[in-house]
């Protein structure tokens, strides 16, 4: 049984920077009054955010912090399981969320998500849906168990009979199942690829062997058409060569026509040299008169005679010259020719280098041709190898196969354990032993509130409501004073079946408003009546607007407004 014993919050909506303190486990009754926003409900608040992160009415997060101070919103709940005392610190501006066990701070390492579902799993045992219905019975963000969805109901009976261990489970074995299915389908995709393998490789065995004789003839084909083609540069590199023979022919007087050209050119230059001489010689006799040599006078006949001889000489000469010249016009003319002749004589010599260097590349390919044709008609421990390969594959396929084998006994056994794990399987059966229980009690309450109608559940948790004259009814044709008797029935009967089942069981009981709204006085004071008649480890808080409840109840908490926030005026 979870013990509620202490609720202290500040900075929380509209309380100020000073805890407001609430001792949950002080008096079976407390009534709780106050004027409209004074802070009544904002114990609500505060057990279901220190609790569960989020308040018991629709208000964003940010808007639960003081909007004066606006900082170290933090709210304290305290509680006790058998002799484990919690105190759950939650806090906004900073963010603390804080689990402590006897004043030892909880391991912290987990996730916030993480840490709440461990408080709501293994310390609480309850989740908001339930908390809000077994503890709390409110006329703001409330809704009743007869306006929750089938899901939501089931979730809450679940609950309460502390069998979503079913549920968890059936969850993970969704997960198991998932993933043995994704397992399963990863094999055969495995397998198929490895049969694809397989054939390809059988394929590819039988290729090599099949065409290996096809692979050396086309080699040797090959080869011939390389052997061809040298042939043809060999005719090519002949027909080229008997050209250059040729042309060396034509070319044969090159060392005569360069000699003798050589002594054509001597000759002029010793022929100019005479010319110059004589020329000399003409000055002489033209500007002289004396003899250097023997101091004779020159007669002018002998000048004459002596300047014509040189002038005629000069004559010769320069025909001889001239003569000398067109030799050596011809013969720089025919050397011209021959430089001709051996620039193509060059060129043919090149292509002749080319030619054979491309000899050397064909042989080069005839050299590996011929060794790719030993390689394959030797080419026996390549398909062994292949042969050894195509063997491992199959031993593949049979491993896989084992392994989908084994899978699917799994899976089988798992979609077992799914039939039995699913709504309508172990659960419903449990849910049908404790729905006649659960009905009885309903109707107990109804009758107690003056309430006489035959309300019953079913399996789907849909309602069945027959008047005294067996009229069946549903829940929304019914007045609003007569919803909030089922829903008060129900409540109650949500809390027995809780201690019965000794899981979700508490001590805390907060009615907001409920005597303010639909409840007619008749229904409230039966209501007065039946809490009167919880156990005594029950508190029950009442919120409520109507003053005129003080005798009703063994304490009173009074909120007012001072200088804009709320606290306790009387407690």
């Amino acid at each position: 049984m979870i013990c509620f014993e202490k609720v202290k919050y500040k900075n929380f909506l509209s309380t100020g920077n000073v805890f407001t303190e609430i001792l949950l486990n002080k008096s079976p009754t407390t009534l709780i009054i106050g004027e409209n926003g004074s802070g009544k409900s904002t114990i609500l608040d505060a057990l279901c955010f220190g609790l569960f992160g989020k308040p018991f009415r629709n208000i964003n997060k940010p808007q639960l912090l003081n909007t004066i101070n606006n900082r170290q919103a933090v709210v304290e709940v305290e509680f006790r399981i058998g002799r484990k005392e919690y105190k759950i610190v939650r806090g906004i501006k900073p963010n603390v969320f804080e689990i402590y066990l006897n004043g030892e701070l909880l391991n912290q390492d987990a996730a916030s998500r993480d840490y709440q579902k461990y408080l709501e799993d293994h310390v609480l045992k309850l989740n908001y849906k339930s908390f809000t219905q077994i503890v709390i019975l409110g006329s703001a963000s409330f809704t009743p168990f007869m306006q929750l969805s089938t899901n939501a109901r089931r979730e809450i009976i679940e609950d309460l009979l502390d069998i979503t261990v079913f549920s968890t489970m059936n969850e993970v074995l969704k997960n198991k199942t998932s993933d043995v299915k994704s397992k399963i389908t990863d094999l055969e995709t495995k397998i198929t690829i490895a049969k694809n393998k397989a054939e390809v490789q059988q394929g590819y065995i039988t290729k090599l062997e099949n065409d290996r004789q096809k692979a050396v003839d086309l080699l040797k084909k090959e080869v011939a058409n390389v052997e061809v083609k040298i042939n043809l540069i060999g005719n090519e590199i002949e027909m080229h060569t008997n050209v250059i023979d040729n042309k060396v022919l034509m070319i044969e007087d090159f060392d005569e026509c360069t000699s003798k050209k050589h002594k054509l050119t001597h000759l002029t230059a010793k022929l100019i040299d005479r010319v110059k001489k004589a020329n000399d010689e003409i000055y002489f006799y033209e500007n002289n008169d004396t003899c250097p040599t023997c101091s004779q006078n020159l007669s002018e006949q002998i000048k004459a005679d002596n300047i014509a001889k040189q002038t005629s000489k000069i004559i010769d000469i320069e025909e001889a010259v001239e003569e000398a010249n067109k030799q050596i016009k011809q013969i720089e003319d025919r050397i011209s020719e021959i430089a001709t002749i051996q620039s193509e004589i060059s060129e043919f010599q090149k292509v002749i280098i080319e030619l054979n260097n491309e000899v050397k590349i064909n042989n080069k390919i005839i050299a590996k041709l011929n060794a790719e044709i030993d390689a394959a008609s030797n080419n026996v421990v390549d398909i062994d190898n292949e042969r050894a390969k195509l063997k491992n594959i199959a031993k593949e396929v049979i491993n896989l196969s084992n392994d989908k084998s084994l899978l699917n006994e799994e899976k089988y056994y798992l979609d077992v354990a799914s039939i039995l794990l699913k709504d309508t399987g172990i659960k419903t059966k449990i849910i049908k032993q404790y729905l006649p229980v659960m009905n009885k009690i309903i109707n107990k309450y109804l009758q107690a509130m003056d309430f006489f109608v035959s309300f019953e559940l079913d399996e789907s948790f849909s309602e069945k409501i027959k008047s005294r004259h067996r009229d069946e009814f549903s829940y929304p044709s019914f007045s609003e004073g007569e919803k909030q008797r089922i829903d008060l029935a129900l409540m109650l009967a949500w809390r027995a079946i809780a201690r019965m089942k000794n899981s979700t069981n508490t001590n805390l009981l907060i009615l907001d408003e409920v005597f303010d709204s639909s409840l007619d006085a008749s229904g409230a004071d039966l209501l007065y009546l039946i809490l009167d008649t919880l156990d005594a480890n029950t508190n029950v808080f009442v919120i409520s607007h109507r003053d005129s409840m003080f005798d009703k109840f063994r304490s009173v908490i009074r909120f007012e407004k001072k200088n804009n926030f709320s606290q306790i005026a009387r407690q």
